[in-house]
């Protein structure tokens, strides 16, 4: 009689077995397609967020270097140097290798270069924030 009861209940084990397996392989699949959309999405904001940032800091160093070729007087010798060596770190920057291993050294050098600059020249200037110096400048207009 036992026997008749194991019988009985197998299909129904087994049933849950298989759509339990069915249910898993189907999510699965469907995360590996979200996660790959997901993961494009971050890609290109944190692609964007970098590039935005070197960008600010090569429009700054534009405006330093050009003021240094207008006026030769204008900073010391020991700012242009600084402004040379920025200008190589973020020429170096490995835009299209983001799996450089060095990257985040790289931009981390970049940033205390710029604060380095920025403290010589007695300006406060950030990324992603207008100076309070600009702010207030603003306001006063």
């Amino acid at each position: 009689m036992n026997q008749k009861v194991d019988d009985f209940l197998e299909p129904s084990v087994l049933l849950e077995e298989t759509y339990y397996g069915k249910g898993f392989r189907i999510g699965y699949a469907a995360g590996l397609v979200s996660g790959k959309e997901d993961a494009r999405k971050l890609g290109l904001n944190m692609g964007f967020q970098v590039s935005e940032e070197l960008g600010f800091y090569q429009g700054c160093l534009d405006v330093w270097i050009a003021v240094a070729h207008i006026n030769h007087g204008a900073f010391s010798d020991r700012m242009k140097k600084n402004l040379e060596q920025m200008a190589a770190l973020v020429s170096s920057y490995p835009i299209s290798n983001p799996e450089n291993e060095q990257i985040q050294e790289i931009m981390g050098q970049i940033r205390l270069k710029f604060r380095i600059i920025t403290a010589n020249l007695g300006v406060k200037l950030e990324h992603g924030a207008q100076s309070k110096s600009l702010k207030q400048g603003l306001e006063d207009l």
